[in-house]
């Protein structure tokens, strides 16, 4: 119901003669819900602004499969490179695609693991949000048959380039259903990783095993991502 002028007036002579604490409740009993509502888009405001200036651009994307790195090692990878390269680690980062696991032969045990890692990975590179892979031998013999690394040419990089086969046709799906007589698979032999277990970055962090670094043919930074791994293998 609207008030008339003279209900008003009595009523601000009313709140006038409250003391502080009558006010305070007088306010919140009658405004609560507005208040409520302001604080909540003030709040959403202020995160907003926050993430939006805390946010960093990402300036290269790096799958760590089959491999497991420490805290220096990671921070090598990833505030070292971009400082490296003159970048600013507050305002840009390398993003890590951690724990990925690769593998034809993963037992029971590891196979939904190792399922889900694929997938992840195969929607990273479907996506262009995958520039950079470092490898154990078996995920890097996986990733070079499916055709998932650039061939590398790169006189900086030339020494430590090595070379996988890269499986140009497979009838194998028609041979396992009987539509075809014998399995043929055609590969071909292509230098696409550079071997990093020489390199001081990865002696230093201590890895038994051969490491290999390759480029994902369908990387739309591959000029960021072969500095990169010219770093790696400094």
């Amino acid at each position: 119901m609207k008030l008339t002028k003279e209900q008003k007036a009595a009523h601000r002579a009313a709140f006038r003669e409250m003391n502080p604490a009558e006010k305070l409740e007088y306010v919140w009993e009658y405004y609560s819900w507005p208040i409520l509502l302001a604080l909540l888009v003030l709040s959403v405001l202020l995160w907003s602004a926050r993430r939006e200036l805390t946010k960093k651009e990402p300036v290269l994307y790096l799958a760590l499969t089959n491999v497991t790195v420490g805290e220096d090692l990671e921070r090598a990878l990833t505030v070292g490179y971009l400082t490296a390269s003159g970048k600013n680690p507050k305002r840009q980062e390398v993003y890590l695609y951690r724990d990925l696991y690769l593998s034809d032969n993963a037992d029971i045990l590891d196979h939904e693991y190792a399922y889900a890692s694929r997938i992840k990975l195969m929607g990273a590179v479907q996506t262009k949000t995958l520039d950079v892979a470092l490898m154990n031998r078996e995920s890097y013999d996986l990733l070079s048959s499916g055709g998932y690394l650039l061939p590398l040419d790169d006189p900086a990089l030339r020494p430590l380039l090595t070379s996988n086969e890269v499986t140009l046709s497979d009838n194998a799906i028609e041979w396992q259903l009987n539509e075809a007589d014998t399995h043929e698979r055609v590969t071909e032999s292509v230098q696409n990783a550079v071997e990093l277990s020489g390199c001081p970055l990865m002696q230093s962090a201590g890895f038994a095993d051969s490491l290999y670094a390759g480029v994902l043919t369908n990387s739309p930074r591959a000029e960021e991502a072969l500095r990169f791994v010219r770093y790696l293998a400094a």
